[in-house]
């Protein structure tokens, strides 16, 4: 792995987002998919949208990712639940989370020096420090991903039986995952491969990521039962 070398920054560094939402739900078993599904009313996608709008962040462009049948979806439930919502770019993804990531990627293609929070749209309950934590640490590192540490014992299945793992050494990845933008580019103009699971595995090659703390309320919400601990911690807020 090459060290990647991080261009001149400044606290004037412009800062994007791409949310990612094209998952079906097929897990979910709704009859739509999960990132238009109503929390409290709204959209679950329209709660992600509102984090990395908020002023504090200083976001500049927003790029939400969608599937191409589903752009028409977006905004008509927009119009019809009356929600207000930041302006974002839409743009149609691809097969598979790493074609939808790279056609966010291309919504860019106008900016030549940036930092870009790749985060799923079905998170939406990212508290707006850990998307500060991972802009600032891509800053400083190029590459940087939100992961909190196991709760529970951890093993790996063996083929006759099983094996702990000390939970202290690993950590389960959340997004955002934040890079250099002109580093990201350069890890999705490589071939895709079966081993990519987010961001930080296809920046791997090129750059070490960087992990900051992350949040256990950041929920990808993908089961009912995500969806009703969802609801749950809005009301307690």
């Amino acid at each position: 792995m090459a060290d990647y070398r991080l261009p001149p920054s400044d606290s004037q560094t412009p800062r994007f987002a791409i949310l990612v939402a094209g998952g079906s739900g097929l897990r979910m078993g709704a009859a739509v998919p999960k990132q238009f599904l109503l929390l409290r009313g709204e959209p679950v996608l329209a709660y992600t949208l509102r984090a990395f709008a908020a002023p504090a962040l200083g976001v500049r462009k927003i790029v939400v990712v969608l599937p191409a049948a589903e752009l028409d979806t977006w905004q008509r439930l927009g119009r019809e639940q009356q929600v207000s919502l930041p302006p974002h770019l839409l743009v149609s993804g691809g097969a598979t989370r790493w074609a939808s990531v790279k056609a966010g990627l291309a919504a860019l293609k106008g900016h030549a020096t940036g930092l870009v929070a790749v985060h799923d749209g079905v998170r939406p309950l990212v508290p707006l420090a850990v998307i500060e934590r991972t802009y600032a640490a891509a800053a400083v590192h190029a590459a940087a991903a939100a992961a909190v540490a196991p709760k529970d014992s951890v093993r790996q299945v063996a083929p006759h039986g099983s094996v702990n793992l000390n939970r202290q050494r690993l950590r389960l990845m959340q997004t955002p995952q934040t890079f250099e933008i002109d580093l990201l580019r350069r890890a999705y103009a490589l071939p895709e491969l079966p081993s990519f699971t987010d961001d930080a595995t296809v920046v791997d090659d090129l750059c070490r990521v960087e992990l900051v703390e992350g949040d256990y309320r950041n929920l990808k919400i993908t089961t009912p039962e995500d969806l009703l601990l969802a609801e749950a911690l809005l009301g307690a807020k």
